[in-house]
């Protein structure tokens, strides 16, 4: 039997994983830029959740259609198109920065836009991948591409808390639309050579919509996929992002001590991403749920600290956690849906991952400005999805059950 040749010798693959690495650093520069802009020089916490909802709701009312256009267009265009303008809106804050012109409400749109790009370029992405390699490489691909993410969600803010420390926030803004725009150059569709489109179907883009959420209702294992993905970013990491530059600026911190919990928190998920590339996983389903549970224990532990140093400990362990999750679900719905809708399905399982954050947002957010204590509100989350999570385990017998087919390949 000839031997598989390895992911690495894959130049399509390279190529693809080196865009995402990239899209990943602007995005995180991008992000905790504005986050540290908004609670510095604007002083709100509220104005930060109303900015990051503006960023990410965009994706909850375009993310299934994002799923349609995968489908029906080449995958490549896309994520080149919305990476280029994404870079492009980038230097438009840049320069309304450095004219000292970048207030509230612009950032507001131009978040609003940031949004929509994302709500397109994240199905196309992540459905991409079984294009590019062999279908028992797809847990392979997905922990390299995870874990090159990761890597990107550390060196970007470290990136940016440095540039921010000693450059400032203009300069921030600069080097984050610079990555952003070379991720739209590896991203360039005659160096990916992607296939053709496996949806010839012709019907109306309300049919293919429906068809997707008909695909996803009808599988018990992705239902109860998608609910353990809503409880994990609404819980525990959605609630948990606007947390901690709240904390870190409560707490006297500065954007280095910021980057530092970022980046603990990235170097959680490379390290448990990089375990679930080398080790085979048979029972996905029950490794995802058991990891959900692991991240919202150790989320109960983080509302308990009011130390920045041991919170950054405590970010590591809940990056760690959560890879536990996503990874073994998200594989397993790649191997096992049919090609020509797998765009769709993946914008809602993107969805679940994504979504939710604008609602964790706005209610911690809301929350605080009502004068509870951002742990006290962490606290509640995470015994809330704990129950969940706890429920799953008991019921989920179809998701707790599931075994994968491919789990013999390295």
């Amino acid at each position: 039997m000839e031997q598989q040749p390895s992911l690495f010798k894959n130049s399509r693959f390279i190529l693809l994983f080196l865009g995402s690495f990239l899209a990943i650093i602007g995005f995180s520069m991008f992000f905790m830029t504005t986050t540290w802009f908004v609670i510095s020089d604007l002083g709100s916490a509220s104005s930060l959740g109303i900015i990051l909802i503006a960023i990410t709701v965009p994706r909850i009312l375009m993310m299934a259609f994002g799923g349609v256009l995968a489908d029906k267009f080449k995958k490549t265009t896309i994520m080149f198109s919305t990476s280029f303008i994404q870079g492009v809106l980038l230097i438009i804050i840049f320069v309304l920065n450095h004219a000292n012109q970048l207030t509230f409400e612009y950032l507001i749109i131009l978040g609003f836009f940031f949004g929509i790009l994302d709500a397109f370029s994240g199905p196309a992405g992540t459905s991409l991948i079984p294009k590019m390699v062999e279908k028992n490489q797809i847990k392979q691909a997905n922990a390299v591409i995870q874990g090159l993410g990761q890597i990107g969600f550390i060196v970007g803010p470290m990136i940016s808390g440095s540039v921010m420390e000693y450059a400032g926030v203009t300069t921030g803004y600069l080097v984050s639309a610079i990555i952003v725009l070379l991720s739209a150059f590896f991203m360039f569709p005659p160096f990916l050579k992607e296939g053709p489109v496996d949806n010839t179907v012709k019907q109306t883009p309300l049919k293919d919509l429906i068809e997707g959420f008909s695909y996803v209702k009808a599988s018990k294992f992705l239902l109860t996929g998608i609910l353990i993905l809503i409880t994990l970013n609404f819980f525990a990491f959605g609630a948990i992002s606007i947390a901690i530059p709240i904390l870190v600026e409560t707490y006297g911190g500065s954007p280095i001590n910021l980057s530092y919990i970022e980046a603990a928190l990235g170097v959680g998920m490379l390290v448990s991403t990089a375990i679930i590339g080398i080790v085979k996983i048979r029972r996905r389903g029950l490794t995802s749920i058991a990891g959900l549970i692991a991240t919202l224990f150790v989320a109960i532990a983080f509302s308990q600290i009011p130390n920045l140093y041991i919170l950054t400990a405590l970010a590591f362990l809940i990056g760690f956690t959560m890879t536990f999750v996503s990874i073994p679900f998200f594989t397993s719905a790649q191997e096992d849906t049919d090609p020509r809708i797998m765009g769709r399905v993946m914008s809602i399982v993107f969805l679940a991952m994504n979504g939710f954050d604008p609602l964790a947002y706005a209610s911690v957010t809301l929350l605080v400005a009502r004068g509870i204590d951002v742990q006290h509100v962490i606290l509640s989350f995470s015994i809330v999805g704990l129950i969940i999570a706890l429920i799953t385990l008991w019921k989920g017998r179809t998701y707790r059950k599931y075994t994968s087919n491919y789990y013999t390949a390295a």
